[in-house]
């Protein structure tokens, strides 16, 4: 089983043994002087970029990464087989029944009373937050619901959707597993350079968020699968510039034991001096609507523009935490992206739409 070459090399990606050849066994030598198979991309016909030219497990035809619709940021581990193999179809809707969208997401059941306070708390949020937005320009700003009680569960059953789709369980907080890094480690005080502190009345904000999801209050967002960029998010209100999207969460790992995952969806939450201590999120197995959201091109101008949510890590009460949040209005049906390379600058955005 081969893995990708370093960048100074042209290799076909495989996942598995060679399958019996089904092109010319003509060889002929790349730009670099190396022996390569005489395969081409069934996307755009090129040969060109081997390092990034994928085999299907079952055809053995080749397919560029970028090439494919969802990209492929990096080789898949375990087999793989291209569209035309896989028989990929439209995701299965989650079913649009209360009871099970409310066991989905492990909703408070909550009783008329507390119903009635939580609208109260809504009430008094939004005029607190006018007071606050005019002392005080940067105060971050709670997600506002939808009023309807059906729209919301359609905006949960389509979060449903995409998370049964890419089998991931739903939480809404870090979580620290057997095996992966402990809560211990999640120390913002080792962050290099240092982490900024989220501020007391934004730390209520956030609990607020994360009290009203927990009662099925969810942001008023859609998740919807494109058939280019897969499952994305979008706004199905108008969302006020610093508005918390949501908290970006998952099982939480140390760097070092995921320097060969091929998760497209990790992200960092702590940027340690010592590399050792460097912390991830990994929302591949336990995630939210967080890993929905899609990256920007950062090498196009017109990709950069389409940036409406910014990644911030925070130091919250001591710990490391993601948040995204909205760093522009954002109108009703306009999709969510944000920069994968806010930080680091070493996700392959390049070819993004």
């Amino acid at each position: 089983m081969a893995a990708a070459a370093a960048s100074s090399m042209t290799v076909v990606l495989r996942r598995r043994t060679r399958a019996p050849k089904r092109y010319s066994d003509t060889l002929f030598k790349d730009q670099d002087g190396l022996d390569c198979d005489d395969v081409y991309c069934e996307r755009c016909g090129s040969g060109d970029f081997g390092s990034k030219l994928l085999l299907c497990d079952k055809c053995d035809k080749g397919y560029h990464l970028f090439c494919l619709r969802p990209i492929l940021v990096s080789v898949p581990k375990g087999s793989w087989f291209c569209p035309s193999c896989s028989n990929i179809k439209k995701p299965q809707l989650f079913p649009l029944v209360q009871t099970k969208i409310v066991d989905f997401f492990r909703i408070q059941r909550s009783s008329e009373s507390t119903e009635k306070l939580s609208q109260s708390n809504i009430n008094k949020r939004k005029r607190a937050s006018g007071i606050a937005m005019s002392k005080k320009k940067r105060k971050l700003l709670a997600f506002n619901p939808i009023e309807d009680p059906q729209r919301r569960l359609e905006q949960m059953a389509s979060l449903a959707t995409a998370l049964k789709a890419s089998g991931t369980e739903y939480i809404d907080e870090l979580t620290y597993r057997p095996g992966m890094a402990l809560r211990s480690a999640n120390c913002a005080a080792l962050e290099r350079g240092g982490m900024q502190v989220l501020p007391k009345e934004d730390i209520e904000t956030l609990n607020l968020c994360k009290r009203m999801m927990e009662k099925g209050e969810c942001p008023p967002l859609m998740v919807v699968f494109d058939p280019v960029e897969g499952f994305t998010v979008q706004a199905d209100r108008y969302i006020k510039d610093l508005t918390i999207i949501t908290e970006y969460v998952g099982d939480v790992d140390y760097l070092k034991n995921r320097e060969h995952d091929d998760g497209d969806s990790m992200i960092t939450l702590l940027h340690a001096s010592n590399p050792s201590k460097s912390l991830v999120i990994c929302p591949d197995k336990h995630g939210n609507i967080a890993r929905f959201v899609n990256g920007i091109n950062n090498f196009s101008p017109d990709g950069r523009k389409k940036q409406n949510v910014k990644c911030v890590r925070y130091d919250v009460n001591g710990e490391c935490r993601v948040l995204l949040i909205a760093n522009r209005d954002v109108r009703k049906g306009e999709k969510l992206y944000y920069d994968y390379n806010g930080y680091e600058n070493e996700y392959p955005t390049e070819h993004f739409v």
